[in-house]
């Protein structure tokens, strides 16, 4: 076996802390929004593990999250809505580190795991939650304009949050994934 066992072990105990920070971030609410749903920095430690730990750990330490989220308490229709929603749309957080360079790396990385999460829950949406659609109106876009704004805020505020984390952290903690 070519790695040590702490190079397992730091990014595994990293990754239970994000989860439990992301957890527990979920549930303190900045503010409401109309549509429902509301705006926290829960996904902040995870876009900050995928940064630096890279994107295989990312995804992993993602997709952990949304099983806790299920065992602590996620809204379930069937079991590919619960697999969509959850496992799968966070696992897209770990997208944030496909490209490990720079600012630019980070933003577009950002922006491929909001696309991801946001792809996941419209089709969760359209296919399970049709029925909330307004009558006549398409489950797909009624779908696209819940989610879109609801994702794209709690991206938006997590990078900024997990950005100013990073910086602190790598400063006291390097990772070794460079500097941006």
């Amino acid at each position: 076996m070519s790695s040590s066992p702490r190079s397992t072990i730091v990014p595994m105990v990293e990754g239970a802390l994000c989860i439990a920070l992301a957890e527990a971030l979920s549930k303190v609410n900045l503010f409401l929004l109309p549509q429902g749903g509301s705006l926290d920095l829960g996904l902040a430690p995870l876009l900050l593990f995928a940064w630096r730990r890279g994107m295989k750990w990312g995804c992993g330490v993602g997709a952990l999250a949304g099983i806790v989220k299920i065992l602590l308490g996620g809204y379930i229709l069937n079991p590919l809505q619960a697999v969509l929603d959850y496992p799968i749309a966070y696992a897209c957080t770990g997208l944030a580190a496909i490209f490990p360079w720079g600012i630019l790396g980070r933003i577009i990385g950002v922006i491929l795991a909001a696309m991801g999460q946001i792809g996941c829950h419209v089709a969760s949406g359209a296919i399970f939650f049709a029925q909330y659609a307004p009558e006549g109106q398409d489950p797909w876009l009624y779908s696209l304009a819940y989610n879109v704004p609801i994702i794209s805020l709690k991206y938006a505020a997590s990078t900024i949050a997990a950005w100013l984390l990073w910086r602190a952290l790598e400063k006291v903690l390097p990772s070794g994934r460079g500097r941006a």
